[in-house]
């Protein structure tokens, strides 16, 4: 009788340890996905001092990292955890540095729009920059929220939506080259739209690795650097045969 209390004790406590870490995750991805929203507006409302900040606080995102990770370590190295919950605790380690890496983003974000709040702004107030800045903002959110379900049907959809990100990030770049060859004085500003939406493009492509995780949490199948409709292929079947 107690070997069983204790074998269920040392279960609670592990799951509780897994939920704790999966909901430390879902609080970093929260103060990454506010980042970037106060970085896009400090370039479009031209706010240095906001853009400043955003960069500053890019500290607070490496320290959830490495927080995250010494946890994810414990986990390994004292609950040896295995099938789904390895998996899980895999994909939020691979999670946390694309996280990371997004708020490295965001910090070159928010020193450019800091720069820029020097100089006039466009007759635009950056608009495209702004429409694409809240199409990656979305991608975020919905590939967090997707997370957080563990949903891979709507991980899929977040997915589905990075090439959008990548048409109109190409289309600002083909705009801002035209830009600086009409007028040279543009050059330096064009430069720094260039380096933005290069920033946000890298944030879309971080949003949809987290969603190949949330897919080999739930399916136990690595889809990186396979295409989109050969992932929904390859889950079909798989559903089809269980």
């Amino acid at each position: 009788m107690e070997t069983a209390d204790l074998s269920h004790h040392i279960s609670r406590r592990f799951n509780e340890d897994l939920e704790k870490v999966r909901n430390q995750v879902l609080s970093m991805g929260g103060f990454v996905e506010e980042q970037l929203s106060r970085a896009v507006s400090a370039l479009v409302e031209g706010d240095s001092e906001l853009g400043q900040s955003v960069a500053h606080d890019d500290y607070k995102v490496n320290r959830m990292e490495v927080s995250i990770d010494e946890e994810c370590s414990r986990i390994l190295a004292t609950r040896a955890p295995a099938a789904g919950d390895l998996r899980l605790i895999v994909a939020i380690i691979k999670a946390i540095t694309d996280l990371e890496r997004m708020g490295d983003e965001c910090e070159k974000i928010g020193f450019i729009a800091s720069r820029l709040a020097a100089q006039e702004r466009p007759v635009d107030k950056y608009r495209e920059v702004k429409h694409l800045g809240r199409v990656v903002q979305t991608m975020v959110h919905d590939a967090l929220d997707a997370f957080a379900r563990m949903d891979p049907k709507a991980a899929l959809e977040v997915a589905r939506k990075d090439r959008l990100v990548d048409e109109e990030y190409e289309a600002i770049q083909r705009q801002s080259i035209t830009f600086m060859m009409e007028d040279p004085r543009s050059i330096r500003r064009a430069i720094d739209v260039m380096w933005v939406v290069r920033a946000l493009e890298r944030i879309g492509d971080h949003a949809k690795n987290i969603c190949e995780y949330v897919i080999y949490m739930v399916h136990g199948k690595d889809v990186r650097h396979i295409r989109i409709e050969d992932v929904e292929s390859q889950l079909h079947e798989q559903q089809g045969s269980t």
